[in-house]
């Protein structure tokens, strides 16, 4: 069975308030080689394991249908109350098993998710549900990140080492898959067709308070607020706090510069 570890709603508010969609230049990487292997008009792409709907609403100007699917109910709830477009449908089922015909889909994505699946019943579904020369496209951000402002950086990233080294203590096993740059993933993976890129480095201004709240989102930080709600949260107070004292400011809303590192694979379904 996959992993649940995002059912609660208010975890679901924080995933829509917090996480993003993916970075533009990933978009590229993927349709382009969407495009090498399939001509226009796509019908139908399907976004397994997409909590919110960032990674899936990427896909409604490129495809006549678009299905986003989560495990979570309540992933799914929050999906379709941002859902602005009229091509796309959410279902609550896991991604081994999408509701759609054999041989229907043009591009199956997973969005920092596929880790949390059965991994080979995951890959048999995929081959089932792609067309001969339809594509998979499976990325993340790996868990480690900096954080840049002024000439603060230093500073400020000793406190982001302390609050992964803290986290890390929490950590699902199986967050090891994207730490290892989804590298077992790929191999398993039967198409020939195939490539793997894991250093990706994206840089995303936002305000300090953005950040803050995606570590809320963190599936190590919701199982610390599990097991110690009152500490989680003094850690995320006293986290914010070290943060605008190094930066010399009093507001969240003050801007900083987020380096990711994101990890992709692309495969094809040969003819």
């Amino acid at each position: 069975m996959a992993t649940q570890l995002f059912e609660g709603k208010e975890h679901a508010s924080y995933y829509q308030k917090y996480r993003f969609a993916p970075p533009q230049e990933l978009q590229d990487m993927i349709f382009s080689y969407l495009q090498e292997r399939l001509n226009k008009p796509y019908k139908l792409a399907v976004d397994v394991g997409c909590g919110t709907g960032q990674s899936t609403r990427i896909l409604a100007p490129h495809f006549e249908k678009v299905l986003g699917t989560d495990i979570s109910e309540a992933q799914i709830e929050e999906a379709k109350k941002a859902n602005t477009f009229q091509n796309i449908t959410f279902s609550a089922c896991p991604a081994e098993k999408v509701p759609v015909d054999d041989a229907s889909v043009d591009l199956l994505t997973a969005c920092t998710a596929v880790h949390w699946f059965e991994i080979d019943t995951f890959l048999k579904e995929v081959d089932r549900v792609l067309k001969n020369r339809g594509c998979l496209a499976l990325f993340s951000y790996v868990p480690h990140m900096e954080i840049h402002y002024k000439d603060r950086s230093e500073q400020m990233n000793k406190v982001v080492s302390e609050v992964e080294n803290l986290l890390n203590k929490y950590q699902h096993e199986k967050v090891y898959h994207v730490r290892t740059g989804y590298k077992d993933i790929f191999d398993t993976i039967p198409y020939t067709d195939k490539i793997r890129r894991d250093e990706i480095i994206i840089k995303a201004p936002m305000p300090l308070s953005e950040y803050i709240g995606l570590i809320q989102t963190f599936s190590m930080f919701q199982i610390y607020l599990g097991l110690e709600p009152e500490k989680a949260k003094d850690f995320i107070k006293t986290t914010e706090q070290r943060f605008l004292e190094i930066m010399e400011v009093s507001s969240t809303e003050t801007e900083v510069e987020l380096w990711f590192r994101y990890v992709l694979v692309l495969a094809s379904k040969p003819k």
